[in-house]
């Protein structure tokens, strides 16, 4: 052997580290052990002598060599001499014949860890050095239990690295691993099929986790090779015994289940599918009520439903070439299942009904794609609803108050029994709306005395109607009147028959979730509004004692106010009334948990605002009741900000900032309300929304918790420039002035878009304004972006990234809104430096979202300042510097013109350059043949080529010409 030479010379003192138990020392030396062995050229050898002869017991040694073995085959197979392979070869086959041997098998993870390496000797050695790989080893496991446990856990490995798709392959893997699965189909399939069979046949009583593992070989192999090795009444037969076996069956179960998933000719598959289905019918696995076991239950309908889905399959591919005959057969052999599918889609354990879902919803698709449906299938819809019906509802043990897994899991379950609700709606919406009607009405008939599960899901499949039976824009009280007058009837019995008063939070909800998907029937029967709006402010809804449906109320009153605002007149003060409480800021130190959370309220606020500003009121009354609305809430924000600064406890001090955010983030909530049609001018507001400004703008010099007071009040200023137009802009100079104090990169960031925001708003009237701040917002970029940071520091380089982007944003907003003034007079040397910042922008930094801006602003300054009557020195700074980036950017190794935000940087790059054409014509063609190009190297037939396509007129020509251009010149 070639390690005698190095023959026990292992580190006994690093081994030592490889126990989970060792000291770090230890576990330090081991490591470094480990990554010797794994480099050297021949020190592996040693584990290779250790796993042969057996020389250690310990299992963690054991596994090291064997970690130490797949480093080799894995990364150094190639450079292995022949030898050196050879001894591979020899010490696999040694281990395995001493596992033969010993009375005790390995640990399971030893034995995972011997196929792995096995598997990776194979891939790399089956087509060339090892073609007799599996004859070897079936040779000396024979029938072995220990040999035959290696051999199963082999075949499982070998089928991860050559079949798994679930595993990303290189194309070469892949063309290897095609190649390995060919050559395996001539050369050793069929042997292995009869090891497979045989093992099946020996252990099914005397080892059965062995006849398991082989099930699950079959199962995997069965995808790729000819199926008629298994299809066969030899190996099924042997299956379905295997099927009436406890500990073999789930197994075995799986196993029929890939068999029936092969791809095949439609015809054979459907000809499988029903043998299959005789045998398993005659042996009584069809009587599913009589079986107890879940587990097995669970592997059952899943190959049930595998075998539903494949015999739809065949038939869809039969009906698309026209062979109408085997797919009338076809189709009969699916409708025989549905009996059975039943009997598992009710079945009380939801894991069991989940799994024949899938075959349930393509037989619908099957029954919408017939002519005309018959008596059977009618039925069979019926049965199918019914049975959705059924399982929609919750059992007694699921918690509404503390959902764990378990509801999730229920959740989720309801989400695909809610898709076969909608498939049934396409296939027979009259069955449907009839089907629930009747469910609807009888529970509504006696819901007092009618468990909470079943009250809820009589409602819940009313509220499902809304989804499964298509509208225009939820107009479902209009056009179809059998449709139009069953959901009215339902929406009426709903709203009348007093089950709103039901103690359980699921119903409670259900009733207000339904009440506002079908919002528009208060609209045809606004007679009902009242009663609802009733059950919306009292115990059953604002008040409910359960916060979850509170929260939820919160936001769907909302939106039946924001629907119906129309129909609110007579009620408006009535609400504001009875709300007023639900719209106090609760103060930190008040101490009692608040019925609404600062979230559901802002949903308040806004409904408040809703009522208001669309009122039929006079404009004095609807002055009156904002203010009487906003008044607290500027009250308490001065009160709290008076207090803020004098607070010395961390934790206070966030308490009140929070509050304080909260006011602001309230007043600006009801600003939602406005629109073009209700302005707050026209509405009479304007004045109580400056003194709100006036109120919360003081905070901007708070001197602590300056993040979230900033961030509240800078969103109240964006919504204010949409609906206070120019009453606005007096606040802005001295907001502006405390934003630019001392400001960190984030709230430079958060502050341009405001900033932005204005310009383009009101363009010329805020010039004077712009002028004034450019300079010290500018500079206080500059500030932030030189601050120097820690190299690994990503946050600090995002935020960086993301400042100098919004920089740039602005930047191409100035100059893109009209408003040339404000950069030229900003003095020659700001203005240079400005510019050049964005040259740097355009060239420097490898981030082709700020590059594209920095072009389309160098093309826009070209264009203002470029031409005969531009701005004095600009054309000369034009060829110095802006020429040169054009070509400088994407000449850089960071500039990938395979990807598509880099290509449209590219675009604008051609458009700044036809810019300077256009600004500066021949002038500038002189100066890229006779200067520019040549400095690059570029060869007079390339510029001249370069100069021709600048001169056409087409940008399409350019664009594509300039990337041809630096796709040459990069290579």
């Amino acid at each position: 052997m070639a390690c005698q030479s190095v023959a026990a010379v292992m580190d006994e003192q690093a081994l030592l580290g490889l126990n989970p138990n060792a000291d770090a020392r230890y576990r330090q030396r081991a490591m470094a052990y480990f990554e010797q062995l794994k480099e050297s050229q021949d020190a592996w050898e040693v584990c290779a002598e250790a796993l042969a002869k057996g020389i250690y017991n310990d299992d963690h040694v054991k596994f090291f060599c064997f970690q130490v073995l797949e480093h080799q085959i894995k990364f150094r197979h190639a450079g292995l001499s022949g030898v050196q392979q050879q001894l591979i070869r020899e010490t696999l086959m040694k281990w395995l014949q001493c596992q033969l041997m010993n009375a005790q098998p390995e640990k399971p993870f030893i034995r995972n860890k011997a196929a792995q390496v096995f598997a990776l000797t194979f891939v790399m050695e089956y087509l060339t050095l090892w073609p007799k790989f599996f004859f070897d080893i079936l040779s000396l496991v024979g029938l072995n239990p220990h040999g035959v446990d290696i051999y199963l856990r082999m075949l499982m490995a070998i089928d991860a690295e050559v079949v798994d798709r679930d595993i990303l392959h290189s194309p070469e893997e892949t063309r290897r691993n095609t190649l390995i699965k060919d050559t395996m189909r001539e050369q050793c399939i069929p042997s292995l099929v009869e090891s497979w069979f045989q093992i099946l046949q020996t252990y099914q009583q005397s080892h059965p986790e062995l006849t398991c593992q082989c099930l699950e070989v079959v199962g995997a192999y069965v995808s790729w090779i000819d199926l008629n090795l298994i299809a066969n009444d030899r190996f099924v037969n042997l299956l379905l015994s295997q099927m009436s076996v406890e500990e073999l069956r789930e197994e075995a179960c799986d196993c029929l289940f890939e068999i029936v998933n092969k791809g095949m000719d439609p015809v054979d598959k459907t000809k499988l599918v029903e043998s299959l289905c005789q045998v398993l019918q005659s042996a009584g696995f069809f009587n599913v009520e009589q079986e107890e076991d879940v587990d097995f239950l669970a592997k059952f309908s899943r190959l049930v439903n595998g075998m539903g889905q494949s015999l739809v399959l065949s038939w869809t591919k039969l009906v698309k070439t026209g062979n109408m005959k085997d797919a009338t057969e076809t189709l009969q052999a699916i409708e025989a299942k549905v009996p059975l599918v039943l009997q598992l889609l009710v079945h009380e354990d939801d894991d069991i009904s989940a799994n024949v879902v899938g075959f349930c919803y393509e037989y619908l698709h099957v029954l919408k794609q017939l002519p005309q449906l018959t008596e059977q299938q009618k039925t069979n819809i019926e049965a199918i609803m019914l049975a959705v019906m059924k399982k929609l509802t919750y059992d007694d043990e699921y918690n509404f108050e503390n959902e764990g897994e378990d509801e999730a899991m229920f959740v989720e379950y309801r989400k695909q029994l809610k898709m076969l609700l909608d498939r049934l709606a396409q296939v027979s919406p009259e069955l449907l709306l009839e089907a629930v009607r009747r469910v609807f009405t009888n529970t509504m008939q006696n819901w007092q005395s009618a468990p909470f599960m079943e009250v809820e899901v009589a409602i819940r499949l009313l509220y499902m109607l809304g989804e499964a039976l298509p509208t225009s824009h939820g107009a479902h009280f209009s056009g179809d009147t059998a449709k139009t007058s069953a959901l009215q009837d339902m929406m009426r019995t709903l709203v009348s028959c007093g089950v709103s008063s039901y103690q359980h939070t699921s119903v409670s909800l259900e009733f207000f979730e339904t009440v506002v998907r079908y919002d528009k029937f208060f609209i045809v029967e606004p007679q009902h509004i009242p009663n609802v709006l009733m059950a919306f402010l009292d115990q059953r809804g604002l008040r409910h004692n359960s916060p979850k449906v509170r929260s939820r109320v919160a936001y769907l009153f909302s939106r039946f106010i924001k629907t119906l605002h129309k129909h609110m007149n007579a009620f408006i003060e009535d609400i504001l009334t009875r709300i007023q409480d639900l719209l106090e800021l609760t103060p930190p130190e008040n101490g009692f948990p608040a019925l609404l959370t600062s979230d559901d309220q802002l949903f308040m606020f806004e409904t408040a605002g809703v009522l208001i500003v669309n009122g039929e009121t006079p404009v004095e009354r609807k002055q009156v009741l904002m203010r009487s609305l906003l008044t607290p809430l500027m009250d308490a924000f001065r009160l709290l900000l008076a207090k803020l600064p004098q607070e010395t406890e961390e934790e206070r001090r966030t308490a009140l900032a929070d509050c304080l955010s909260h006011a602001v983030g309230f007043a600006s909530r009801t600003s939602k309300a406005f629109s073009n049609k209700q302005t707050v001018k026209q509405c009479g507001c304007t004045e109580v929304y400056r003194d709100c400004l006036q109120t919360f703008l003081p905070a901007l010099s708070c001197p602590v918790q300056r993040g979230v007071l900033r961030s509240s009040v800078r969103s109240f200023l964006h919504r204010m420039i949409i609906c206070l137009e120019e009453e606005v802009l007096p606040f802005v100079p001295a907001a502006s002035e405390h934003m630019l104090k001392d400001c960190e990169a984030k709230d430079l960031q958060e502050f341009i878009p405001l900033i932005s925001q204005i310009t383009a708003k009101f363009k010329r009237q805020v010039s004077p304004f712009l002028q004034q701040v450019f300079m010290p917002l500018v500079l206080a970029i500059f500030e932030v972006l030189a601050r120097p940071a820690e190299d690994n520091d990503q946050t600090a380089a995002l935020e960086k990234q993301m400042l100098r982007r919004s920089y740039f944003s602005f930047i191409q907003i100035i100059t893109g809104s009209g408003m040339n003034e404000v950069m030229a007079n900003q003095g020659a040397e700001n203005i240079e430096r400005i510019v050049f910042t964005i040259i740097q922008g355009a060239v420097d930094f490898p981030d082709p979202i700020a590059q594209k801006t920095c072009f389309i602003i160098l093309s826009k300054l070209v264009e203002l300042w470029g031409g005969k009557d531009g701005m004095v020195g600009f054309p000369d700074f034009i060829y110095k510097h802006i020429v040169p980036a054009c070509f400088m950017a994407p000449l850089k190794p960071t500039f990938d013109l395979s990807d598509a935000q880099t290509v449209l940087t590219l675009s604008e790059c051609a458009v700044t350059l036809k810019m300077i054409h256009l600004k500066r014509g021949p002038e500038f063609i002189q100066f890229l043949q006779q200067e520019y190009l040549p400095s690059l190297q570029v060869s007079p037939e390339i510029s001249q080529e370069l100069c021709q396509v600048l001169q056409q007129a087409d940008m399409k020509v350019l664009k594509n010409y300039i990337k041809a251009f630096f796709q040459r010149a990069k290579l």
